[in-house]
């Protein structure tokens, strides 16, 4: 999995990484299987969170969060020995959650457009939980783009 830091035609989309289409990441169609969309997502969405700081290796039970949202739009399809990369931003914060936009795109071109929300929890009392203002004094650093105010969204 390789990282590459230039911007595509968003300027507002800084983190990405590239993963190689595996043989089993195809389906009987022969292209990218839906499901795998999805796992590509995870991987770009837990490169970024090391990336920001908020998860340092050795530090698994230290994430506090879970993904309430999970939403693929297809585009086109991808295909074995392509190489996808899965472009990534944090489009907005809320009070307990915060969501993951993501690009996804081969030498060909854009493939699909996905977006997760995760929502801060607290697995020792198992509840959500306020989002730690050190995650979010992270995340506005990293993401110059996004000057929102602290919203008061109910997840």
């Amino acid at each position: 999995m390789n990282h590459r830091s230039q911007p595509v035609d968003s300027p507002s989309f800084r983190f990405s990484v590239s993963i190689p289409i595996r043989y089993a990441d195809i389906d009987a169609q022969r292209h990218l299987n839906n499901v795998t969309y999805f796992t590509f997502m995870e991987q770009a969405r837990v490169a970024y969170i090391r990336e920001v700081g908020l998860w340092q290796d050795g530090e698994f039970d230290a994430i506090g969060m879970v993904v309430a949202t999970a939403a693929c739009s297809y585009i086109a399809p991808a295909f074995l020995w392509e190489t996808v990369t899965v472009w990534t931003r944090v489009g907005r914060l809320g009070d307990k959650s915060f969501d993951f936009e993501y690009r996804l795109e081969t030498e060909r071109g854009e493939i699909a457009t996905g977006r997760t929300v995760q929502v801060c929890y607290d697995y020792a009392q198992s509840r959500s939980t306020s989002l730690p203002d050190d995650w979010r004094q992270a995340i506005i650093s990293y993401e110059p783009a996004l000057h929102l105010p602290r919203n008061n969204f109910p997840v």
